[in-house]
């Protein structure tokens, strides 16, 4: 029981329990384990105990509380009760709620969400887990419809063997029934959450954690040239990434405005560190923004012939098609591996040019600003190796 009602008193308790409220029968406020509190009213309503939730406290107050209790007791005397009303109310509002399908919904999720995702191939990964692996289990289904076992269905089958994609498959699928409980298109509880429910019927399975495959720094020159003979935006954005060993998002999303002489300039809500990049565009990279000028149909993408950005797998095609299993982030570490083998450039310029975060303010700003030229000077020195095949060939 608490003693004291006194706002502050209410505030301060950090214990989690149940506590009775002094002259008022059945209320309670409730402390949860992560102290977030809740009025409860409790009573008896032919010989069943009832818990109905009266509202958050603060947000709801102990005078607002006490008038919801005075509320529900007139109920009670009149014969009714107000969880049943509650349940049917709510019941109304479901069926008034034009139905509608797991798959209709998820696409419209992605839709809405997609603008807040940094990265373009975000919005590619949600929709191809949906479609290979939700949709054929649950895409016709009605919100409502969907249960634990359909949930179960879709993950057991490569829980084990690709886990972390069916982990994040599990997650893309609570947060799409979590929009729908909260839009009113589903009454049920979430089936897909993790802590407290599919924790206790799927195994934990521990990940060791994979590097992205990359090339030699030795085979880095022959692989540009396999690359020019092959025509198209593809060939050219990849060409582009290597040779200034940047993001594939940075690249996709690059516009031809936020170049300004020879200085690529990338706005911070594309940079994984959400801070404004600046990249010095060696001679081949304006070059190729040249040729990608003449197949963009004057789109404002760098590299798309169209109003959105080029598909990610297009650029991972073509480099596992000249060279198998990997990844086109793993120029990045190409690049970073012949900084260290074979130059002598510091770490901090290789550090700077992959936009890697610095921890020491101080020292961030003094690179922010100094080191753009010797930047400059790195890159092209990669250029030069990356090319010297083609400049070999073409001798």
């Amino acid at each position: 029981m608490i003693k004291s009602t006194d706002i502050r008193t209410l505030k301060n308790i950090n214990a989690p329990a149940r506590y009775t409220i002094p002259a008022v029968r059945g209320l309670h406020l409730w402390v949860r384990s992560d102290l977030k509190k809740y009025w409860v009213f409790r009573y008896t309503f032919e010989k069943e105990r009832y818990d109905i939730s009266l509202g958050a406290f603060p947000e709801v107050s102990l005078s607002d509380a006490k008038s919801k209790v005075a509320q529900a007791r007139g109920k009670l005397f009149n014969g009714v009760n107000p969880a049943d009303e509650r349940r049917s109310q709510k019941q109304v509002a479901v069926e008034t709620k034009p139905s509608m399908s797991f798959e209709k919904y998820a696409l419209q999720y992605v839709q809405v969400m997609s603008p807040a995702w940094t990265n373009p191939k975000h919005t590619f990964q949600w929709e191809r887990t949906l479609i290979n692996y939700a949709f054929p289990v649950i895409g016709h289904l009605h919100l409502e419809a969907i249960k634990t076992s359909h949930i179960l269905e879709i993950l057991q089958p490569i829980w084990g063997e690709i886990n972390e994609t069916a982990d994040r498959l599990r997650g893309r699928i609570e947060k799409i029934l979590s929009a729908a409980i909260t839009n009113g298109y589903r009454e049920s509880s979430n089936p897909a959450v993790w802590k407290g429910h599919l924790e206790n019927l799927l195994p934990r399975v521990k990940r060791t954690k994979k590097h992205h495959n990359a090339l030699a720094f030795k085979d880095i020159s022959t692989f540009m040239a396999k690359l020019r003979n092959v025509s198209g935006l593809a060939s050219l954005a990849l060409q582009f990434t290597i040779l200034n060993a940047s993001r594939t998002n940075e690249v996709l999303s690059a516009k031809s405005s936020e170049v300004e002489e020879s200085v690529w300039t990338i706005p911070a809500h594309r940079m994984k560190a959400r801070r404004e990049h600046q990249v010095p565009l060696c001679k081949r990279s304006l070059e190729i923004i040249e040729e990608a000028s003449k197949l963009t149909n004057g789109s404002s993408y760098m590299f798309s012939s169209s109003e959105k950005p080029l598909q990610p797998m297009a650029m991972l095609l073509i480099a596992r098609k000249l060279c198998k299993g990997i990844t086109v982030h793993g120029f990045r570490s190409t690049f970073r591996d012949w900084v260290a083998e074979e130059t002598d450039h510091s770490p901090e310029v290789a550090e700077m040019a992959l936009a890697h975060t610095i921890g020491n303010k101080v020292e961030a700003a003094y690179r922010r600003g100094k080191l753009l030229e010797r930047r400059r000077v790195l890159m092209d020195d990669w250029q030069n190796y990356c090319l010297n095949a083609v400049i070999e060939t073409n001798a």
